[in-house]
């Protein structure tokens, strides 16, 4: 059976466009457009999609304004936005994850654009994973609640959206499943090499700000985001964290207590210093669809002195981190925290890693950070 998916976009061709690209696909279908976030509220109080499609900047109700009343309202749908790659956008986009957005995918600067077919492929790969994905948005994912009538009646009345409906033309878990490889107690010079994707903005918010500010460790970190996005994820996490969280910058030089996030469009690696190791950008191909890639990060380490690397591979589709993982070990000594499926937007990358047999400990959301503390220690 096809994915139903919901559009919500104010411009009528970029419907048309994102209509054309979804039904080419046999996957999926248009089941309804609008034209605002007041009206597909209105079809998410009445009907239920596969995915969502959602505009950020729209007249009368924007994009985070309908995701903030879904949340009051516990209506849940699995959101994929529709962004824009200016700084404002990027800071909106962040701030739709952390209400519950699943992914998202910058829109084209004009239709024509949205015509070509390394677009569609990457929409449809993103929208794939949205419709698949377990529901974030609304109330909570383990503990479902009703739909708060009260307060959609109330949204309705203040709307009075008179609306008609617009024809689209139609691994396993830790529960004993996966096998940890034994950890061994490890002294010396130790980083933390993170990787995560789809997701990651807001599982990051779960970890990074509960770090201590004396963490004996550099973390390194790759979240998969286009070029544009990463300066603002970096910004928001240090806004809430004790440690410092930047962009990181080419020859920044590693300090405990430092958290260095790659920049979106390159490969952050790093290399030896005269002041020690310090961030270096490459600009290889992508790999595994992605740039940054977390394997490379991983591989650059295989040279360094560090007596630990403490891997940490978080929810996100895909395998990114298992190759570079796979080549760390023999070399290096490693200790690998992966994300519980549980606790997991994407249960993708986790799965790949754990199905390596190389991970050392499988851990709920809210305790990544407490194991990490556990490895690497405070000064």
């Amino acid at each position: 059976m096809k994915k139903k998916v919901l559009i919500i976009d104010d411009s009528a061709l970029m419907r048309r466009v994102l209509c054309d690209i979804i039904n080419s696909d046999d996957r999926f279908e248009v089941a309804d457009i609008a034209k605002d976030g007041a009206e597909g509220f209105k079809f998410l109080v009445s009907r239920s999609y596969d995915a969502v499609v959602l505009d950020v900047y729209m007249p009368r109700m924007t994009g985070l304004q309908m995701l903030k009343e879904m949340q009051e309202s516990n209506i849940s749908a699995n959101v994929m936005m529709a962004s824009t790659t200016t700084s404002e956008g990027a800071r909106e986009t962040l701030t739709a994850l952390e209400l519950g957005a699943i992914d998202f995918i910058k829109k084209p600067e004009n239709v024509a654009d949205a015509r070509v077919e390394e677009f569609r492929t990457r929409f449809l790969s993103i929208l794939e994973v949205v419709a698949n994905a377990k529901t974030s948005l609304g109330s909570n994912r383990l503990k479902k609640k009703p739909q708060d009538t009260n307060r959609v009646q109330k949204f309705t009345a203040r709307y009075d959206v008179n609306f008609h409906h617009l024809s689209a033309g139609q691994g396993k878990s830790a529960d004993g499943e996966i096998k940890l490889r034994a950890a061994s107690e490890v002294r010396g010079r130790k980083i933390v090499a993170i990787a995560s994707s789809t997701g990651g903005p807001k599982a990051l918010q779960e970890v990074i700000p509960k770090l201590p500010k004396n963490i004996n460790a550099p973390v390194l970190l790759v979240q998969h985001m286009p070029k544009g996005f990463t300066k603002s994820l970096a910004d928001r996490l240090n806004e809430l964290s004790e440690v410092c969280v930047h962009e990181a910058e080419e020859g920044d030089i590693l300090q405990n207590g430092h958290v260095y996030i790659s920049k979106g469009g390159a490969h952050m690696q790093i290399e030896k210093r005269a002041g020690g190791y310090a961030i270096k950008y490459t600009d290889e191909p992508s790999r595994e669809g992605v740039k940054p890639c977390a394997n490379y990060m991983y591989e650059s380490l295989i040279n360094s002195n560090y007596d630990q690397i403490v891997c940490v591979v978080l929810t996100g589709m895909g395998c990114d981190g298992t190759a570079g993982i796979k080549n760390l070990d023999g070399k290096k000594k490693i200790h690998v925290i992966a994300q519980d499926e549980e606790t997991c937007t994407v249960y993708g990358m986790p799965r790949s890693i754990a199905a390596s047999g190389l991970v050392n400990e499988v851990v709920p959301l809210d305790k990544v950070t407490e194991h990490i503390i556990k490895n690497v220690g405070v000064y």
